[in-house]
């Protein structure tokens, strides 16, 4: 229990030690000096020097030449049990105190550390020159609580009854509390945080860190393959083949990257919208507590408000971005340019070996034999009218080549001259040959039409052939253009997103904000629901103000 008390830094230990013990081993001392280390705030005090064994003193103790302190020691004569016993007062006490010391001629030259009075005078010496120490820094603690007591009682105001006072009142706190918003969108509040970023600091983290670094790590062209870029120049030339790569595939592919713009643009303005709630929170704490109902209602009229603001930040946003898919500016001077991007497509083209699909066991197809190639070229599936294959396969070219120029009209057999011939019996050979097809059975190939079979096309039709040269520089050439028009248009969105957002939302709110508390709460109906206070509120008012006055008192008494 002592060491809580003598830990204090203001408080002054004296550390009592009988004059007939030995003062080394003192537990006085010691207990001071663990709380105490330099000794600046310790007295030592030594008693019952009249009992002393004769031809002893105390002079060296007084003097501190045994163990020395900062402050010294004072020697003291009490009253004896017998004293006590007998009623002695104390008065008498330090009048035999005095004699005591006179009498004893060791203890001479030592007046000012000898008695009771001199220990008195020390210690009011110690607090005189102690208060002297610390009152500027007690006048600093009370002027600056004071401060505070003061502005916390303000801040609970005073009651008003009239509807008067309460409108001036109501005035008052929705004045305040828009240019606490305005403040603190613009950095000029007063109590702006060390510790954080906080108000328009945020909006604008938002805008450069969050935003635009997020579309500038993006690239138009990481889901886009070979193979879709390729799809969609094929797409665009219809039944045609194009001479050259068209606009079209370039215009709808860097249209479906904007549209990409559109989602983080609206999260952005959604972002600075909770950003406004949380700053709209943060505004009056002190002064609203005191009117809850109050506060509900401002928190519900300015959610509203900005609820009603992000939505024309969110129109215009979309107009941004409808506005840069409708035009697709390829005169802008930044733009690569068709002719500088098919020059670069075919510096980076890498130097490849011919596809597959123009090559046959290593051979080129112009090394491939000319039988085989007129073969596979005019060879085709054989089948009888009523769709039964033959078993005799395929007639050899050669064959239907010998038939054909045979020049043979009967019927019995056919060739490419009974369906192209140049004769002039063209038309009996033709009735010939279809009674022939359907009037006699089929024993052979001869006696057969070969019919054309094609292949149905899949539901789903992708190039399979590999892309020739000329492709790829296509391919390479559109990515570059992607590249280059996204960019112009990622930095137009970077630029005017956030001026949409400031100007619909932020700044139409600090603007419009006080304008509006005053149209839905400056009713003269709604001052006493509003202003009402709870009990707790004039409890702290209470307190607050009796603190107040205890502090000014002491203020006072301090400068005096």
């Amino acid at each position: 229990m002592i060491m809580s008390y003598i830990r204090t830094p203001s408080c002054l230990i004296l550390a009592v030690t009988p004059a007939n013990s030995d003062l080394a081993n003192s537990d006085a001392l010691q207990i001071a000096g663990n709380a105490d280390p330099d000794g600046h705030r310790t007295i030592g005090i030594i008693t019952k020097l009249d009992i002393m064994d004769r031809g002893t003193d105390a002079r060296n103790l007084l003097l501190g030449k045994v163990i020395p302190l900062r402050l010294g020691y004072v020697g003291v004569v009490n009253r004896s049990q017998e004293d006590i016993m007998l009623n002695r007062s104390i008065k008498d006490a330090l009048v035999a105190e005095e004699k005591f010391f006179r009498s004893r001629p060791v203890y001479n030259g030592l007046a000012d550390r000898c008695g009771v009075p001199q220990l008195a005078k020390k210690l009011n010496q110690i607090l005189v020159q102690h208060i002297k120490t610390v009152l500027p820094g007690l006048k600093s603690r009370i002027s600056s609580t004071l401060v505070s007591v003061a502005k916390e009682h303000a801040s609970y105001g005073e009651i008003t009854e009239s509807k008067a006072g309460q409108g001036a009142l109501l005035l008052n706190i929705l004045s305040k509390y828009s240019e606490a918003f305005s403040s603190m969108v613009e950095g000029k509040n007063e109590e702006m945080s060390t510790l954080e970023l906080s108000g328009g600091a945020r909006i604008h983290y938002i805008f450069q860190s969050i935003f635009v670094k997020s579309l500038e790590g993006v690239d138009p062209c990481e889901d886009l393959t070979d193979d879709d870029v390729r799809i969609s120049i094929q797409n665009a030339t219809g039944t045609r083949s194009a001479l050259f790569a068209p606009e079209v595939p370039f215009e709808v592919l860097v249209r479906r990257q904007i549209a990409r713009l559109l989602d983080p643009s609206l999260q952005c303005a959604r972002f600075i919208y909770d950003e406004l709630i949380k700053i709209s929170h943060r505004c009056l704490v002190n002064e609203l507590q005191r009117f809850p109902v109050l506060r509900k209602r401002m928190d519900e009229v300015i959610g509203n408000f900005l609820r009603e603001g992000l939505q024309p930040s969110e129109t215009m946003i979309g107009h941004i971005i409808e506005m840069e898919m409708d035009y697709i500016n390829t005169s802008h001077p930044n733009f690569i340019g068709g002719s500088k991007a098919v020059e670069i497509a075919k510096q980076q083209l890498p130097k490849v070996s011919l596809p597959l699909s123009r090559q046959k066991d290593g051979l080129e197809p112009d090394k491939v034999p000319t039988s085989e190639r007129s073969v596979k070229s005019r060879a085709m599936l054989a089948r009888q009218a009523n769709g039964v294959v033959s078993d005799q396969g395929v007639r050899p070219v050669a064959d239907v080549e010998k038939v054909a120029s045979s020049g043979n009209t009967s019927g019995s057999s056919w060739g490419i001259s009974s369906i192209f011939g140049g004769n002039d019996n063209r038309t009996s050979g033709k009735e010939s040959f279809i009674n022939k097809s359907f009037s006699e059975p089929v024993h052979s190939l001869e006696q057969s039409v070969s019919i054309i079979q094609l292949r149905e096309p899949p539901s789903v039709l992708r190039p399979t052939e590999n892309q020739s040269e000329e492709e790829a520089i296509e391919i390479i050439a559109i990515k570059l253009l992607l590249r280059s028009y996204y960019d112009i248009v990622r930095k137009n969105i970077e630029d005017c997103v956030p001026k949409a957002i400031m100007h619909f939302l932020v700044n139409h709110t600090k603007r419009e904000l006080h304008n509006v508390f005053i149209k839905k709460l400056y009713r003269e109906n709604l001052f006493e629901e509003m202003l009402q206070e709870p009990e707790e509120v004039a409890m702290k008012r209470k307190r607050t103000r009796e603190t107040l006055r205890v502090l000014q008192q002491a203020f006072r008494v301090i400068i005096s």
